[in-house]
């Protein structure tokens, strides 16, 4: 051991009363004082702070040392449900094609090998594979990737990538040229996004700033030219991030500049690419707009018009069009009007339909719209043509696929449940059909009639409706004895998706219910569900949840002793936060990366993400907002009583909830709880805020915590 660990570890006992058991490594305290708003607060575990200290290291080495200790006697258990989760995934198996100028693209997993990797072939009969990224030779020699950018440039001969080799979300630009197959000597570090111009040599570019990693530099580089590349943007504001997209029409680039409640778009013809870049309409608080491109009917000189989803008129959204030639905010003619039981979540242009993505009633819906003669918005009530592609589960996911040619007789998307494996259909824009060109192989004799799904509703303290998401094997039990994993998240406007997992089947298959509670602070019934579940209104999030909680008990799916909770990031928070109000509901408690520190990472704006978020959580500068916060950061409000049994997970190269919350969280919790159970910390030391990247690595990480759950629950086959 580092011998500065012996500062950071001591032991729960004496020596002479150890027993044979692991034991916990305790941190040792270093008060640090704050006082803001005439309210003092002290911290004894401000110096795991330091990632490069090497009895931070060392202490955090000692937490994964006495977690391995703990879960050594369920290793042949974790390796049993590896094999069994594996067992169910094709390992060697190709994506759907999707085709863009001529190519279609697709990617290979093949056996034994962690990453995909990335193909095209031109789209002719027996046409040969080109190689555009094998990840597992771009990954060797490290221990995470993640790939980020991916543009191809119009005339099919330039690749630029993106590639984060650490897991802190820092991509490094890369140019391919796919004809000779060399890696340009191109190099750009903390890249967000890029996209071509049409010229086929310029790239547009955005970058971080290298302390609070917001995205807010736009640049552009031109090939063959030793000049620097030319700064043509930088936004000043630090709620403000920005990103570089194409549309799908190919005409234009767009500049979209946004913080979470707030929009403002550039646009810049992609024929021209030194020219400037014009404003649509200037930002104004808490209006958000977002925009996409049609050129309109043939030959019209116009450039044609901008489908605009916009905030004004209602929180909702609703579409107005207009003239590229006049894009201002006074030009607005109304397409599609607000309504506001359905959130209007994006809304996409190809040649000859627009493709709507909409939530109601907590469910996802995909609207098709022929656009016809209402091109330019002419139609009286265009909705009155449109077609809402049916589903027919009480609780899914459905989403668009990959779509990048805007001349298409096909629009692409995903459909799945928990109970329907991941599906990909080509929508018929003529015919209306639904064609399944592929659903996700799971090995093993799978049979989807042997579980059921239920959509069922929570009533919280306010009297609003809660929706959850319920799957179960037909032959457990309703009687409140079987285990169940209730997940939750409820922040950013997120809605948590109803997805299939041939993992989440080890649960199943014994017995375990599984459940996400839909809580406000996510995006499930649109923006009012965000808004009333953030700022001065967060503690609905948790509210929520425990009603959630107990709704499940009362109707039996459980009881809280079989009832374990899980939440990653905000969702952690959660965790952290019911944790703290309702100890007694809950078994177990699962955490990942979790958010629990958070008036002290609120206050400080040098962080990743903090200024950014004064308009989620609130800045706690100002005496309200810091009242409001402190009366549910998990870390302020630990106390000296029991709680569940706990899982917190955390990596030390994670960029958005850094490494010491969870860390602080269960240091200063060791010295308060007064059960015996167990409380793990466990670090990935080479990975970021997702966890391991390769496939393999994942499917260990969710092996431990299936046998961990399962153990504690005393179910071990």
């Amino acid at each position: 051991m580092n011998p500065d660990a012996s500062l950071a570890i001591s032991r729960l006992t004496p020596d002479s009363e150890r027993s044979s058991a692991p034991q916990p490594p305790i941190a040792r305290r270093q008060p640090v004082e704050h006082v803001i708003h005439g309210d003092r607060r002290v911290d004894d575990y401000a110096w795991l702070r330091d990632k490069q200290s090497p009895e931070v290291i060392a202490y955090l080495n000692a937490e994964n040392a006495y977690t391995d200790a703990v879960l050594r006697g369920t290793e042949a258990f974790q390796e049993k449900l590896y094999q069994e989760m594996l067992g169910r995934i094709l390992q060697t198996d190709l994506s759907v094609p999707y085709r863009l100028r001529g190519y279609l693209y697709f990617t290979r997993t093949e056996e034994g090998r962690q990453y995909p990797i990335h193909l095209r072939r031109p789209d002719t009969e027996n046409a040969p594979e080109e190689l555009l990224l094998d990840l597992n030779a771009l990954a060797a020699g490290h221990s995470f990737l993640s790939l980020g950018a991916f543009a191809v440039s119009d005339d099919n001969s330039l690749l630029a990538y993106s590639l984060d080799t650490t897991g802190f979300r820092q991509y490094t630009l890369h140019i391919k040229d796919l004809g000779s197959g060399e890696t340009l000597p191109v190099r750009i570090e903390r890249v967000t996004s890029a996209a071509w111009a049409a010229d086929n040599r310029t790239l547009f570019y955005t970058v971080e700033d290298e302390t609070t990693k917001r995205s807010y530099r736009l640049y552009r580089h031109v090939l063959g030219t030793t000049a620097p590349d030319t700064l043509l943007y930088e936004e000043p504001d630090e709620r403000f991030r920005i990103d570089i997209e194409r549309t799908r029409s190919g005409a234009f680039l767009l500049l979209t500049i946004a913080s979470h409640t707030t929009s403002e778009v550039r646009f810049l013809p992609a024929t021209q690419p030194n020219a400037e870049f014009r404003l649509i309409a200037p930002r104004e608080d808490n209006h958000e707009y977002y925009v996409d491109h049609h050129p309109g009917t043939a030959g019209d000189p116009s450039g044609g018009i901008f489908y605009i989803r916009t905030n004004s008129g209602g929180r909702t959204f609703r579409l107005v069009t207009a003239a590229v030639g006049n894009p201002g905010k006074d030009s607005w003619r109304e397409f599609i009007p607000n309504r506001p039981d359905v959130m209007l979540a994006s809304a996409q242009a190809f040649a000859s339909h627009l493709v709507f993505y909409e939530r109601e009633g907590g469910l996802p819906y995909l609207r098709i719209l022929p656009l016809g003669d209402v091109v330019r918005g002419a139609a009286n009530d265009p909705l009155a043509s449109s077609r809402r592609i049916a589903f027919t589960e009480p609780v899914y996911s459905a989403s668009l696929g990959a779509n990048p040619e805007f001349v298409t007789g096909h629009v692409r998307f995903q459909y799945e449940s928990f109970v329907t494996p991941r599906s990909v259909f080509d929508y018929d824009l003529g015919t209306g059909e639904q064609i399944l060109r592929k659903q996700q192989p799971v090995l093993g004799g799978y049979d989807p009639t042997q579980y059921t799904s239920e959509r069922v509703f929570a009533r919280a303290p306010d009297g609003t409706s809660i929706p959850l998401s319920v799957v179960y094997r037909r032959d457990t039990p309703r009687d409140g004895s079987a285990p169940l994993l209730l997940y939750g998240y409820g922040s950013y406007g997120i809605s948590v998706p109803v997805n299939f997992s041939s993992n989440r089947l080890s649960l199943l298959d014994r017995g375990v219910i599984y459940a996400i509670a839909h809580v406000r602070g996510g995006g499930e019934l649109g923006k009012p569900w965000h808004d009333a579940g953030r700022m001065h209104k967060k503690r609905n999030t948790f509210t929520d949840f425990i009603a959630s909680a107990e709704r499940l008990i009362d109707l039996r799916y459980t009881s809280p002793q079989q009832l374990i909770i899980e939440g990653g990031s905000a969702g952690g928070l959660l965790m952290g936060a019911v944790a703290n109000l309702r100890p007694d509901l809950f078994r177990i408690v699962i955490s990942h990366v979790p958010f629990l520190d958070v008036i002290n990472t609120m206050l400080d704006a040098s962080l990743p993400l903090t200024v950014g978020e004064y308009e989620e959580w609130g800045n706690p500068q100002i005496p309200a907002d810091y009242a409001y916060m402190k009366s549910y950061d998990p870390y302020s409000n630990l106390e000296r009583k029991a709680y569940p049994t706990m899982l917190v997970k955390t990596a030390l190269n994670d960029s958005q909830v850094m490494y010491w919350e969870p860390a602080k969280y269960v240091a200063k919790l060791r010295t308060l709880k007064t059960d015996a159970n167990p409380l793990l910390l466990k670090i990935n030391m080479g990975a970021g805020h997702g966890g391991a990247s390769g496939r393999y690595d994942y499917l260990r990480e969710i092996a431990l915590d299936y046998a961990f759950l399962l153990s504690q629950m005393e179910i071990r086959d």
